[in-house]
């Protein structure tokens, strides 16, 4: 994948802070967020998968946002927490070249998995009768393999680019984990072709989902203002509210990093960005589902209740 020209082995990630007294607590913080991230999105896909009460298309398309969020923060947080307990955080440059594309991967899919669960919401709301024809299970497989799919091409596409270019210097990235823009910063190649190209390909990955996304809550707005109880209202509502935070904290930060103007592009900042929708995000998303649906608390508590019950009879059969 490098070119021959290219001197550079391996690549020192710079980390989140180089002061001495932050290095512990920072482990530990991020070392519990990582496994509340893990459990809570672990638990969300069994749940799912266990009851039967959750076998539609929206807990379909909420398992598999559980599955990539899973990915894309495992495929970070580890290596990022080693930089707290290390002195030389070093990655191979074909493992940088893999946490890449890993993580552009589980980025892009997350973009579109959530404006297919947005469209989801969009034909439970506002064509109810047809609903189970439209979100057949044919329908919801292609809503999710197509994400998949079209995400690892366009990894797969950037990360060759990335790493054919010439890295003939300094090898420190300043950041945590191996990422397009300081990268570019360490190259000694022309980089202006490649950064168009991530402006491009961001612009058009968030316009498109984001797109999909407003468009569906607009005919849902519209669909909420025409039910008359205020009951109705409120239980249409509820059936998007998590949707509508997920969406709004993951575009947000998304929005923040990749389509500011390069003159007001600062490292660091990303740095922050970055923390949040790569860590924070993953973790919040099951929580906020959970927390707000009642359908999922429902679930968890029948299950807690069976564990207990297959505890109680274990105990006294010993």
């Amino acid at each position: 994948m490098a070119d021959n020209n290219t001197d550079v082995t391996e690549f020192i990630l710079k980390g989140i802070t180089d002061q001495p007294e932050l290095q512990v607590p920072c482990f530990v913080v991020f070392l519990v967020i990582y496994l509340v991230t893990v459990l809570s999105n672990l638990g969300l896909i069994t749940l799912i998968k266990i009851d039967t009460r959750l076998h539609t298309p929206m807990y379909y398309f909420l398992s598999h946002l559980a599955f990539v969020d899973l990915c894309y923060s495992s495929a970070i947080t580890p290596k990022m927490m080693a930089n707290f307990v290390v002195e030389h955080n070093t990655i191979p440059f074909y493992a940088c070249a893999t946490q890449l594309g890993c993580f552009l991967t589980f980025m892009i899919t997350e973009c579109f998995l959530l404006a297919s669960m947005a469209y989801d919401r969009y034909v439970a709301i506002c064509s109810p009768l047809h609903y189970s024809t439209r979100m057949s299970n044919r329908v919801c497989i292609q809503l999710v393999a197509v994400p998949y799919v079209y995400s690892f091409l366009v990894a797969l596409f950037h990360t060759i680019i990335t790493f054919h270019l010439t890295y003939c210097g300094p090898n420190v990235i300043n950041h945590f984990y191996c990422d397009d823009l300081p990268l570019l910063a360490l190259s000694c190649s022309d980089t202006h072709m490649k950064e168009l190209l991530i402006f491009a390909f961001a612009g058009f990955d968030m316009i498109c989902s984001s797109s999909i996304v407003l468009t569906s809550y607009v005919f849902i707005t519209a669909a909420i203002l025409r039910i008359h109880s205020t009951q109705g209202r409120r239980k249409a509502i509820s059936t998007c509210g998590s949707h509508m935070v997920a969406v709004s904290i993951f575009y947000g930060t998304l929005i923040f990093m990749y389509l500011q103007p390069k003159s007001d592009h600062s490292l660091d900042t990303d740095k922050m960005a970055s923390v949040f929708y790569t860590v924070v995000t993953p973790m919040l998303n099951p929580l906020i589902y959970s927390l707000r649906n009642r359908e999922v608390k429902d679930a968890s508590k029948k299950a807690l209740e069976k564990c207990c019950e297959i505890l109680k009879i274990q105990k006294l059969r010993k």
